[in-house]
């Protein structure tokens, strides 16, 4: 089930709660996914034309994170964050859906916790990275892997929240992401 009520906003970013251990999910802690989302695509000029446009954003546990990460990558784990871009064109009156965003609560919290970062940092990180994703940026290669970092070390400021990548900790979010 969504929460986010209608709205004339550029991006509209509904939270679809798919396990359990997400329900208790304060709503300042929604407010800040959604700002994250925000965040990577006020900063991307490739969404400028894309708008009005809605990116949900699923809120899973670790299976449901594996099963989707087994099917779409060939990968059999569950790993942090899954972006799946929607390439179909809207109808006509209907806004854009660019696609999901999906987190896994278990991973996400162990990073956070073995980053020494507060989760909610960490969550906005990855919903960004993930918004990003959508907007067809990759770390595949070094260089695409600097421009997407440097995206995301842009729009986490403005929301003053400090650099992921300025330590050893930020591999670890390069590690589950491969």
């Amino acid at each position: 089930m969504t929460d986010e009520p209608p709205s004339r906003r550029t991006f509209r970013v509904p939270i679809v709660v798919a396990a359990e251990g997400w329900a208790p999910l304060s709503a300042e802690r929604r407010r800040g996914l959604r700002r994250a989302v925000r965040g990577a695509l006020a900063l991307e000029p490739r969404a400028r034309g894309l708008a009005p446009a809605d990116v949900v954003l699923v809120l899973a546990d670790d299976e449901v994170v594996r099963e989707l990460n087994a099917r779409h990558r060939g990968k059999d784990r569950p790993t942090n964050v899954l972006s799946f871009t929607n390439d179909d064109p809207p109808g006509p009156g209907e806004r854009r859906h660019l696609g999901d965003i999906v987190l896994a609560l278990e991973t996400c919290t162990a990073e956070a916790r073995a980053q020494a970062k507060p989760l909610d940092h960490h969550l906005a990180h990855l919903a960004l990275h993930g918004a990003l994703h959508l907007l067809g940026h990759d770390h595949e290669e070094e260089a695409e892997a600097s421009r997407m970092e440097a995206l995301e070390v842009r729009a986490l400021a403005r929301l003053g929240i400090p650099d992921p990548y300025n330590d050893d900790r930020g591999s670890l979010l390069r590690e589950a992401a491969s």
